[in-house]
């Protein structure tokens, strides 16, 4: 199980709806610069299709906060996400579950990544 610790410096992130091959690399871009300054949870629950690209993207992100210190976990996937996470084992690594089910509204950052 995947730990986010919440402080003040977390920024959450929403509304990516599909991470998909052609969209990954305008989504790297524009979040590894916030992934290297602080920790960083994308509510995925909105998220429609992820495919083999945005996996990568997404453990490219992961690796890039690990490597300056900080934290990249993903909350609230879809049933559908969810199951591509489990099967490639990134549930373990990348899904928080310290959230509940939903982050609070205050906390979201809309993105028009993706």
């Amino acid at each position: 199980m995947n730990r986010l610790w919440l402080n003040s410096t977390t920024q959450f992130v929403s509304g990516v709806r599909e991470l998909v091959r052609g969209c990954e690399q305008e989504f790297i871009g524009e979040f590894r610069p916030l992934v290297r300054s602080r920790s960083v949870c994308l509510d995925v629950s909105t998220m429609e299709r992820i495919d083999a690209a945005g996996l990568a993207a997404l453990v490219s992100l992961y690796c890039d906060a690990r490597t300056t210190g900080h934290e990249f976990a993903v909350a609230n996937p879809t049933r559908r996400v969810a199951r591509i996470l489990a099967l490639v084992g990134l549930d373990r690594i990348l899904v928080t579950r310290d959230l509940g089910e939903r982050l609070p509204s205050e906390f979201l950052v809309e993105t028009v990544a993706a």
